[in-house]
């Protein structure tokens, strides 16, 4: 079993970079957050606001 450890999502840093790629780059605001999502660790903008809910509403992780 590999250990993975848990990675805390970075609101503001994720949108920072998400709305530099999309108006700065020219991207679509998807690719974006996908982009910005896998500069924290994460696969996809999905599973990063997965995350991110799931510790919000936890207020840590499991």
């Amino acid at each position: 079993m590999t250990f993975r450890p848990f990675i805390i999502p970075d609101i503001e840093a994720f949108e920072e970079r998400a709305a530099i790629m999309e108006y700065g780059g020219g991207l679509s605001r998807k690719r974006a957050e996908d982009l910005a999502a896998h500069a924290q660790g994460f696969e996809s903008a999905d599973r990063y606001w997965e995350v991110l809910a799931d510790y919000v509403i936890h207020k840590g992780f499991k």
